[in-house]
């Protein structure tokens, strides 16, 4: 254990976060999302049992947000004519309003196969077992300045 780091925030997961760049990503995937297959050229790291706010809100404990880009946090857009509940954005922007100055206007959305395209390209996939739909992150990473 250490102290000031939440505890579902695994040695895997914390030497993948340490490991990656500025302007690498991480996306937090929901338990619909094609992670495995997204997540090719990857590291996939599973995190069963926990939704995506709660591992989110411990990532940006940790994490800089990439200060040299309009929005390095991405979500996927609900396709038009799909009335699923996206009410877990409210949390998501609660959260990026609590760690980073901006607030959330540093968030995007992504049509879904642009939301796939750059998943592909990410350091590192975590898959939960979230239930809500388009309930998937993308983070970019920045600069401990």
């Amino acid at each position: 254990m250490l102290k000031g780091i939440s505890p579902i925030l695994s040695p895997e997961l914390l030497k993948t976060l340490c490991e990656m760049g500025h302007s690498d990503t991480i996306v937090i995937a929901d338990g619909n999302f094609p992670a495995e297959s997204m997540g090719k050229n990857a590291k996939v790291i599973r995190m069963d049992g926990l939704g995506v706010p709660v591992i989110l809100e411990a990532i940006l404990g940790v994490f800089p947000l990439d200060q040299y880009v309009d929005r390095p946090v991405s979500l996927m857009e609900r396709v038009p004519g799909d009335n699923a509940d996206v009410s877990i954005w409210n949390i998501y922007e609660d959260m990026i309003n609590k760690a980073d100055p901006r607030g959330s206007k540093v968030i995007q959305k992504l049509e879904r196969f642009a939301f796939y395209e750059e998943a592909k390209k990410a350091y590192a996939i975590i898959a939960t077992t979230e239930t809500s739909q388009y309930a998937n992150v993308i983070l970019q990473k920045g600069c401990v300045l």
